[in-house]
């Protein structure tokens, strides 16, 4: 009975996660034949390709946020950052209508080659949540360490800054602001980037890269890349792991939407953990 009582969700969590996680470091000889057998993914995109929806992306939000800014004015409270996200949406959902309409002209085999082939969609579900528990006791390792080289450096005040958006899903109760940050974090914000930098980013690198593990070098580079534009330096080391989960996920299954699955599961975790502090 006491050693029941000592087990908490965590544990639960880790367990597994470790189970998984050394089964593949057994069977792929610690990852040295993980992706033995993938293939890049045929295309003829430019090297500029990826530029073009990341510099909409930025173009609209900040357009768009100029625009209403000037027509609303400060509306104050929850109500400035309820709009914030809603201009989010809308420069996100344009950014991915470009990115699925330059996949469609440039993957062999169009938006299937690209990874978005709808009869994966139940099978990738599944194996997203296998993938993100697998790495879940790497990522947890990863914000560990930060903390406590933190604590070391900067002192025992020190605090592993909230991302943005978790901020304010856990200071306004108000439901439709709530609701928009979860639409964003779960919907928009994993369509967006994986399509970007695993979809183009990740597929571009390999293609100019034709050597031996290629393909690890092409994850390695675009998870770097998607770490950096988030600009809370503290979570980098964790995000560079997720990243690189991505990376792997999207080469050694083929299809995009098992990184959108894991990165949209790993947000809603953090959103319940979020609102449960």
């Amino acid at each position: 009975m006491e050693f029941t009582e000592t087990i908490t969700l965590t544990d639960l969590i880790y367990l597994p996660g470790l189970i998984l996680l050394a089964c593949w470091l057994l069977k792929t000889s610690f990852g040295t034949r993980a992706l033995d057998g993938s293939m890049p993914r045929r295309n003829n995109m430019p090297p500029y390709l990826p530029f073009i929806p990341l510099f909409i992306w930025f173009w609209a939000i900040s357009l768009v946020a100029t625009i209403t800014k000037k027509i609303t004015g400060d509306l104050g409270g929850w109500q400035n950052d309820f709009l914030d996200n809603l201009i989010l949406c809308i420069g996100g959902l344009l950014a991915i209508t470009v990115i699925l309409l330059l996949a469609r002209a440039h993957f062999a085999r169009r938006l299937s080659g690209f990874g978005l082939n709808i009869k994966t969609i139940v099978r990738d579900f599944f194996a997203a949540f296998v993938n993100l528990l697998t790495v879940w006791p790497l990522i947890m390792a990863a914000i560990t360490l930060t903390i406590f080289f933190g604590e070391l450096i900067w002192g025992s005040d020190y605090q592993m800054q909230q991302h943005q958006q978790l901020e304010l899903i856990s200071k306004h109760p108000q439901l439709p602001l709530r609701t928009l940050i979860v639409v964003v974090a779960v919907v928009i914000a994993p369509l967006l980037e994986e399509m970007l930098f695993r979809g183009l980013v990740q597929t571009i690198i390999r293609s100019f890269f034709e050597v031996r593990n290629g393909a690890w070098l092409a994850i390695a580079i675009s998870s770097g890349l998607f770490t950096v534009i988030h600009s809370n330096a503290g979570h980098w080391p964790a995000l560079f792991i997720l990243g690189v989960c991505l990376g792997y996920a999207y080469e050694k299954s083929g299809s995009l939407f098992r990184p959108i699955f894991i990165h949209s599961f790993f947000n809603t975790f953090s959103i319940i953990a979020a609102l449960n502090q």
